[in-house]
């Protein structure tokens, strides 16, 4: 029996990058799995294909997240998929992954590039939860994803590190509030990982003064993150909640 088998996930922003990583291996473990994307509708179609292909399943569910009613309009549409495979509707892991940088000084920061920002880093994630808790099940899983950014200091993040920083600290609030439903929340916090939303660490030939802060001697790849947020949505990470979980290697140790 796979770990996740009977279970349904939503992840959000799962067409690229680390969301990817994360529903492919959801859908290995056995969770049927909401495959969220914005625009790109050719990668999600191709990542729906390849958790097939690895004898998985899932679905596709579209929304902007950068509108203000994008929240409410990506619950709506994982509600009604809900209706149509289970009475009552339920779902059981929802892993908030969806998120923007833009490296820039505070100097730099205009007031479109905070509000954007703020929306799908914070604002998205808070009222998909709570657009969404009504069919969470009892003993689900809520993983948001932060960034170790969070508990350091980068000068050109200065919307970014405080966004995430509230993603984490939701976490722990929401924990101490659905314990007694049994619903775990946990945040993870990946560190300088390989993908589009971070060049620097995707460009080999500017990931070295990276790759030197981490213990560990590389830059992570998005299936570095995947298993930590597996483990933390099976049953054998039931009983951990309202923990940041920094997954980077020993990044800045």
């Amino acid at each position: 029996m796979k770990p996740l088998a009977d279970r349904i996930a939503l992840v959000t922003g799962a067409s690229r990058g680390i969301g990817r990583a994360i529903a492919v291996r959801l859908a290995q473990d056995g969770a049927l799995v909401g495959v969220h994307y914005r625009a790109e509708g050719d990668k999600a179609k191709e990542m729906l294909d390849l958790i097939r292909v690895r004898g998985g399943d899932g679905f596709l569910v579209a929304a902007d997240l950068a509108d203000p009613a994008g929240a409410t309009q990506l619950a709506d549409a994982v509600i009604g998929e809900l209706r149509t495979r289970r009475d009552p509707p339920t779902l059981d892991i929802l892993v908030n992954n969806a998120g923007i940088d833009d490296r820039k000084t505070i100097e730099q920061v205009t007031e479109a590039d905070f509000d954007r920002m703020l929306q799908i880093n914070f604002r998205s994630p808070f009222f998909l939860i709570q657009k969404l808790l009504p069919v969470v099940a009892d003993g689900g899983r809520i993983i948001n994803i932060s960034s170790m950014a969070a508990r350091l200091s980068f000068p050109t993040m200065p919307v970014y590190a405080p966004t995430k920083a509230a993603l984490s600290t939701l976490s722990r609030v929401l924990a101490a509030h659905l314990g007694p439903r049994g619903i775990t929340v946990n945040a993870v916090l990946p560190g300088a990982t390989s993908t589009d939303l971070n060049p620097a660490a995707a460009d080999p030939q500017r990931s070295g003064a990276i790759r030197d802060t981490v213990a560990l001697g590389r830059i992570a790849e998005p299936d570095d993150i995947a298993p930590v947020v597996a483990f933390l949505a099976s049953r054998e990470g039931g009983w951990i909640t309202g923990e940041t979980i920094e997954a980077s290697g020993g990044q800045r140790l």
